[in-house]
């Protein structure tokens, strides 16, 4: 974060103001960069999470479960190539589909532009180490 000298006090008391109210704010950016493209947490619940991502052309998001929350994906823009299960299909613009908590599923960008979905998640728990990754050509574990 830049800011004048004569501020950094006031940034200060927000934060503590962030971590007193337990906004995750204080912790974590609301947009996040991955390797694929990016995520941006939109809006957060107790049981609910809603993202825009942005999956830049020819990436492709891990083959992946979660034990705690299913995921609805809509696309913005761009065409997903998806995979739930053994099956695997494509979406456009204005299509969507449901992950089940625990199903196997990917998202790829098989298009030239970038793809914009809108995930909106359920669950009872919501934090990013629900991942639980089966492959993933980025390395991550």
């Amino acid at each position: 974060m830049v800011a004048h000298n004569n501020i950094l006090n006031l940034i200060k008391d927000v934060v503590d103001d962030l971590k007193k109210n337990n906004r995750p704010e204080h912790e974590f950016h609301r947009e996040v960069y991955r390797p694929w493209g990016k995520y941006d947490s939109l809006d957060v619940g107790s049981s609910h999470q809603v993202k825009r991502i942005t999956v830049k052309p020819g990436a492709k998001l891990s083959t992946q479960y979660h034990h705690h929350r299913s995921e609805h994906w809509i696309v913005v823009s761009g065409v997903a190539t998806v995979t739930k299960g053994k099956e695997t299909f494509i979406l456009e613009k204005n299509n969507s589909t449901f992950i089940e908590v625990g199903q196997v599923h990917s998202l790829e960008n098989c298009g030239e532009n970038d793809l914009e979905i809108i995930e909106v998640q359920t669950g009872d728990y919501l934090g990013e180490d629900d991942i639980v990754r089966i492959d993933d050509r980025y390395d991550r574990s």
